[in-house]
């Protein structure tokens, strides 16, 4: 600030090199601010010679100087406070808490608790460590202590802080291309997709693929495993794994049904699907003798299919020539009842007339 100042009112004696000098001069100023660490300048620590890899973190290039990313600092009048990371958490992190005291006061009797019970009995540890959090870490944290001389002698009592584990990646999907009903013979593709935050976009996941409780692809880089060749063997329930290469972080797919489909129904035969019956060239009734015919039972496909000359018939004309057949079937059984009907009055007649003379005589 008091650089400023003096940039500021000796800006019209400066020459113009002069004045660049300053404003490098002041640059530095500023990176050394931003390098500043927390209370403890023992947990501090600044490089500002590293390249910014983070695109994010841009803006913090100026003129060929790179800043450290900046911090959260928090002024606390508590005699007692529980220090925590002030970056986001993921899952399979390490996670530090500390629990200060003002001026750094020797402590006894330190306890930690998670939303209110405690982590472990009291100790002298001032530190508290989870090597891989999980997202059931999450919760409020704090911690109670004892001073020790100098301090006021009396139990103190933090407050609580927040502390939240976010997902590193979802649970992965398996998904099948084209599909997961694929044809015979055809190729077939499984992805084991899900998606990095972009603040952990570098962290390498490797994937892994199982069938029916047995493994066809152990880990690899690749999120894809491929049947070239589809057959009735690739049926089944699969699933997959992605996981990361330290294997901290790991998590499975719901299983999805792969069912390979046999030839297309296109391919098979005509008579596959049943038609209406063949006919025949039925007998005429003109060369039955005179007399009462029973209905003569309707012939079976399978008894005319070996007569009939074509092997695929039409199924339009097929329909047609079966209702022919029935009409003269029908046909056939009425004049039977007609043959019938004047046999009975050819009968009653002839009575008729034996009776006649008869009554005369």
């Amino acid at each position: 600030m008091k650089l400023g100042c003096v940039l500021m009112a000796g800006a019209f004696y400066f020459s113009p090199a002069m004045l660049w000098a300053a404003q490098m001069l002041l640059a530095a100023s500023f990176e050394a601010l931003q390098c500043e660490g927390p209370v403890s300048t023992q947990e501090s620590s600044c490089h500002p010679e590293d390249d910014l890899t983070d695109p994010r973190e841009v803006e913090f290039q100026v003129k060929g100087y790179t800043f450290s990313a900046p911090f959260h600092l928090v002024v606390s009048y508590d005699w007692l406070i529980l220090q925590s990371p002030t970056w986001p958490i993921f899952e399979g992190d390490p996670l530090v808490l500390r629990c200060q005291a003002w001026q750094d006061w020797p402590l006894t009797q330190v306890t930690f608790y998670q939303d209110g019970s405690a982590l472990g009995p009291p100790g002298p540890n001032k530190e508290f460590s989870i090597a891989v959090v999980q997202k059931e870490d999450s919760g409020h944290y704090h911690c109670s202590a004892i001073f020790r001389s100098p301090g006021p002698g009396s139990p103190e009592t933090a407050s609580p802080v927040a502390i939240t584990v976010q997902e590193l990646f979802r649970a992965p999907v398996l998904r099948a291309t084209p599909s997961a009903e694929p044809q015979e013979g055809s190729p077939v593709t499984l992805s084991c997709q899900t998606k990095l935050p972009l603040q952990r976009s570098a962290v390498r996941l490797l994937f892994s693929f199982y069938k029916d409780s047995r493994t066809v692809r152990s880990r690899g880089p690749s999120s894809e495993f491929q049947i070239p060749t589809a057959s009735e063997a690739h049926s089944g329930s699969y699933w997959c794994e992605a996981a990361t290469e330290d294997n901290q972080v790991w998590k499975q797919s719901p299983k999805l049904e792969i069912r390979v489909q046999g030839p297309s129904s296109s391919a098979a035969p005509p008579t596959l699907n049943p038609a209406p019956q063949k006919s025949a060239a039925p007998e005429t009734t003109s060369t039955e003798p005179p007399g009462p015919l029973p209905p003569r039972p309707t012939p079976s496909s399978k008894d005319l299919g070996s007569s009939s000359p074509l092997q695929f018939p039409d199924p339009h004309l097929h329909h047609q020539m079966g209702v022919l057949l029935k009409q003269m079937q029908d046909m056939r059984v009425i004049l039977g009842h007609l043959v019938m009907e004047l046999r009975d009055l050819s009968s009653h007649l002839k009575l008729k007339t034996t009776k006649g003379p008869a009554k005369y005589e």
